[in-house]
């Protein structure tokens, strides 16, 4: 490998048309050593270079099974991260630009889940046989591996409820987190009373509850959420139901209790697609996701009549995602062909072996 990787400057001053013209010339001088996994709500002009594309669990088991040199991901740096931990030891993770984080994965840090885990303690006496930890794939590495030491898993938007079934198997309640909306929506869906579920405020002594109130939950919910899936609100499906009384609506769960509640369809990206485009032709949708898979669905489906609209009247896209752009992926490419890895992405042993554990739970329940 060179020592000197290429600078990213002349890069960003690229105009798009070069810069999909480089990536396509670097692809091509890769060959089968590179492999592009991109994300569902990544923009459309990166989204146009994919191999594979997919939702995080779909994503997910890709990485494992990909025999490319180089994992580049056209996402957020925990999926990078999962790339990492499933992909074989020879193997490079990328991250085109380091810049692009998860604002819902930052609500949950190591710190605090250890605090709140030591919180537990001092309320439940034993909470490693009590409790079993419930992280959603929006997080960070080192809370993967805090769910693998702690006999807990990992979830995704796919398949939380069948995860919620094994965790309530293994203990009699779950602390799920980061995302509070997807937890509460699955642990309706199972039948759990909302006053059994109970939010945990992370910046509260205990998070906010009495001793008595965390005895009684059975899932205590992190106070998160994703900043896309919270622009949406009950009101845009009553307004879309009064000018489509014929109209069907379709959420993601990470969406609040309410539009799910309203919704004629609830479930993950690979679910909205799936639902939609199997749909009978000249059918009217109102999706609930996030703004890029949208766009690009009612472009794919209006052939057949079908209406797709996007549930908020503001512009509304995973912003941090919106941040890997033709030029970093030109420049990741460049140096690849090269001979330099930039931007790669690393978990530490110890970290990764236990986030596999829980990682490969999930694999193995759904």
């Amino acid at each position: 490998m060179q020592t000197s990787p290429i600078a990213f400057d002349p890069f960003n001053a690229l105009k798009d048309a070069e810069a999909h013209e480089r990536i396509r010339a670097a692809k091509e001088k890769l060959g089968k050593r590179v492999v592009l996994l991109v994300h569902h709500y990544q923009r459309a002009d990166v989204y146009q270079h994919r191999d594979l594309t997919g939702d995080s669990l779909k994503l997910s088991r890709l990485a494992g099974e990909t025999d490319a040199e180089f994992i580049v991901f056209c996402g957020v740096h925990f999926m990078a991260e999962v790339a990492d931990i499933l992909s074989k030891p020879e193997q490079i993770s990328i991250l085109p630009d380091l810049a692009a984080g998860c604002s819902m994965a930052d609500m949950a840090n190591l710190a605090k889940v250890e605090r709140c885990w030591r919180e537990l303690r001092e309320v439940l006496g034993t909470p490693d046989e009590l409790v079993t930890p419930v992280t959603y794939i929006n997080s960070a590495a080192d809370l993967k591996a805090f769910c693998g030491e702690h006999g807990g898993i990992v979830c995704t938007s796919s398949n939380a409820p069948k995860i919620l079934e094994w965790s309530f198997a293994q203990r009699e309640k779950i602390l799920f987190f980061p995302d509070q909306h997807l937890g509460r929506w699955s642990g309706y869906k199972m039948g759990i009373p909302l006053e059994d579920m109970v939010v945990w405020d992370p910046d509260q002594p205990y998070g906010g509850l009495t001793p008595e109130l965390i005895r009684k939950a059975r899932m205590l919910l992190w106070k998160g959420h994703c900043s896309v899936h919270q622009m949406f609100q009950p009101a845009h499906i009553s307004q879309w139901r009064q000018e489509h009384p014929e109209g069907i609506v379709i959420s993601h769960p990470e969406s609040a209790f309410e539009v799910c509640l309203n919704s004629d369809y609830v479930g993950s990206t690979e679910y909205i697609l799936k639902v939609v485009k199997e749909a009978a032709p000249g059918t009217q949708w109102l999706v609930g996701t996030e703004l890029n898979l949208v766009s690009r669905l009612a472009e794919k489906v209006k052939h057949e009549g079908k209406l797709v609209q996007f549930m908020s009247p503001m512009v509304c896209m995973c912003s941090t995602m919106q941040r890997i752009d033709p030029q970093h992926l030109a420049w990741t490419l460049e140096n690849l062909v090269a001979g330099n890895v930039v931007n790669r992405i690393t978990v530490p042993a110890h970290e990764a072996g236990m986030a596999r554990l829980s990682l490969e739970r999930m694999l193995a329940v759904s």
